[in-house]
This record gives structure tokens, sequence and C-alpha cells, in this order.
């Protein structure tokens, strides 16, 4: 069985300014790789309505699944809910579960369910809410987009949910060796040996460590007698670390 594919996509202009360091990515890749799941894309766009609706539309064209991250608070630049709606071609307005989950917590914290609050209960039709334990405030998935918070505890609890609910396919497995030797030296006998298993995915990683050059080779895939086939391989080429 092929393993389903992924996009991530990372709303927000605090991202690109570099005021917010982004690691929903890390976390996502980490999740997906366990889930069998392979993240093969990620963007990051600007608070732009017409951009996030072309990346939307680009990604969940291409891939299995979309996980998108930010921009669906109750501030005005927060717009994800509206350009995935648009994206999808269907209406959005507030929803009555959204609204009775928010407007029971505001009630329980004795906080103000005003306008600004409510803009959270915003959700595109057709759409099922992503459960939120952490501020209840709800992500959706719309078709194969999956709608998610910025803020990196609730973007985890909601990918717990989803990928509950979402077949994977086999683990993906990997293995890797250190070789004190440049990524230049090894290049060509590494890269003879993908060319002997097509089926793998090899990678070198080049380091520096102590003022001395070496490189991580990486072999990754979901049957595990291949990877140990490709490691011996790997390791009479180039021997132990």
């Amino acid at each position: 069985m092929t393993n389903p594919t992924a996009a991530m996509l990372v709303i927000g202009d605090e991202i690109l300014s570099g005021r917010t360091r982004d690691s929903n990515m890390h976390h996502l890749a980490g999740e997906l790789t366990r889930h069998g799941i392979r993240l093969m894309e990620a963007r990051v766009v600007a608070d732009d309505h017409d951009d996030i609706v072309a990346a939307v539309n680009a990604l969940r064209a291409r891939w299995d699944h979309v996980f998108t991250s930010g921009g669906i608070g109750p501030t005005h630049d927060d717009i994800t809910a509206d350009a995935v709606a648009a994206a999808f071609g269907v209406p959005i307005g507030p929803r009555a579960d959204a609204m009775a989950l928010l407007a029971a917590h505001y009630a329980r914290a004795g906080m103000e369910f005003n306008a600004a609050r409510q803009r959270m209960a915003r959700i595109p039709r057709d759409a099922r809410l992503i459960d939120n334990p952490i501020s209840t405030a709800p992500g959706f998935t719309i078709g194969n987009v999956h709608v998610m918070a910025g803020v990196p505890n609730i973007f985890q609890a909601m990918l717990a949910e989803v990928l509950a609910q979402v077949t994977g396919g086999a683990p993906l497995l990997s293995q890797s060796l250190t070789v004190h030797r440049g990524e230049g030296e090894i290049a060509a006998d590494f890269g003879a040996l993908a060319a002997e298993f097509p089926d793998l995915s090899m990678g070198s990683y080049p380091f520096v460590r102590n003022g001395a050059m070496g490189t991580n080779l990486v072999i990754r895939g979901t049957d595990a007698g291949r990877i140990d086939a490709a490691m011996t391989r790997l390791a009479a080429l180039f021997g132990t670390p």
C-alpha cells in the first residue's frame, strides 16, 4: 500500500517577519512519520486572503492531506477560516455547536463572550469541528484540509485528534551511519548505493564537529528488511563510525 501524502501550510505575518519561530512543522513532521504519512511539502504565507486561497487550492489538489496552522483567532488579521471557505467555494458563518462550546467556556471563565470571541465560531459550511481541549475555540476539517491553531500546544492537541481519525500507512522507518568523511568524498559510492535500492530514500547531511568534517548518512523506508540490507552495504562501503 502506498503511504498517504501531506503538506503543511503555515499562515502568519509573524512567522515571515521573524518575530515568531515556527515549531509546528517540526512537530507535524514527526507525528506524520509515526503515522505512516509522508510530509511532502511545506509553505509559509502571509496573512493575505488571496495568497491563502491560492496555497490551499494548490496543496489540496496535489496531496492527500493539508494541515494548516495559524490565523483562526479573534482578531481582524485572523482570516484563515474565511480564506479556506473561499478556496472551497462555500459560505462561512457562526455555527450553533461552535457558538455553544465557546459561550459555555467564557461563562465558566466569567468572561464576556463578545463579538471578537464569537468570530472563532465562524465555520465553513459542511466542515467538521476539531476539538480544542486547551482553549475550546475549535479548528475544523473540510475536504482534505485540516485547519488548526498556530499556538503550539493547541496545534499539537488538535493534531492528535485529527490523526486519530486519519488512515495512515506503514510506519516510516530510518537508520543512519555517521562517517568522518566529507560529502564530496563519499558522494559517488553513496549515489550508486541509492540506485541499487530505488524503493528507499537515502540522504546525506554534512556537519563540522570539533573542526573535523563528517557526514550523517540516513536511509528511510517502510520495509525493515530492505533498510537492514542497505545498511549492511553502507557499512561495507564506509565502515563503522
